[in-house]
């Protein structure tokens, strides 16, 4: 809890990370990723730099001095990407998260209709876009299952399969982890999610 509220509180201030942290961040992104960071809102930015820069520490500790490779700071900077396809502010997403944590996430998928949902990236064009054609519930599906989306997203702009599993994995037990459990529990301390 004292975690999401520190993030919901982050989340108020929308400007991005420092430019050195941009520019570090830049740096270890592909090509095709680019365009996805900076859709990312401010503070949502500010995060990953931070779950970054833990990353890198906590496995240089961790881990024997393992150096973190482009990959998994790409990794720890993408991990929340697919959030940019819901197009929800600050308040909606906090309540959509209290409302998960209230009603179960699962109840909350379902009632969303995120099973049924079109393609994430058809779905986040019209949220995107404004369109009416992505409603609240659709709109509660994507962000629910960001998750997913993100992986989707990550796929289609050439990222590295680290980067794309880890988005995927990122809420999942350690048991279900498609990524290497070092790497995985580095990134999951770092996240403190």
């Amino acid at each position: 809890m004292r975690h999401l509220a520190g993030r919901f509180f982050g989340a108020l201030v929308p400007v991005g990370p420092r430019r050195a942290d941009e520019d570090w961040a830049q740096e270890n992104l592909l090509p095709g990723e680019r365009p996805l960071w900076r859709r990312m809102s401010g503070a949502d930015r500010r995060h990953a730099v931070g779950v970054a820069r833990r990353t890198v520490a906590e496995l240089q500790t961790s881990a024997g001095g393992t150096v973190a490779d482009r990959d998994v700071v790409a990794a720890a900077l993408l991990h929340d990407v697919g959030k940019i396809e819901a197009g929800l502010g600050t308040w909606a997403r906090a309540g959509v998260t209290f409302a998960a944590m209230a009603t179960g996430r699962d109840h909350l998928l379902s009632w969303s209709g995120a099973a049924d949902m079109q393609p994430a990236a058809q779905a986040g064009q019209a949220a995107r876009a404004g369109s009416r054609r992505a409603s609240w519930r659709q709109r509660i599906g994507l962000y629910l299952s960001h998750d997913r989306v993100g992986a989707e997203l990550l796929s289609e702009a050439g990222s590295d399969p680290l980067t794309i599993h880890w988005a995927a994995d990122h809420h999942k037990p350690p048991e279900r982890w498609s990524v290497d459990a070092r790497l995985g529990a580095a990134l999951k301390v770092a996240d403190d999610d």
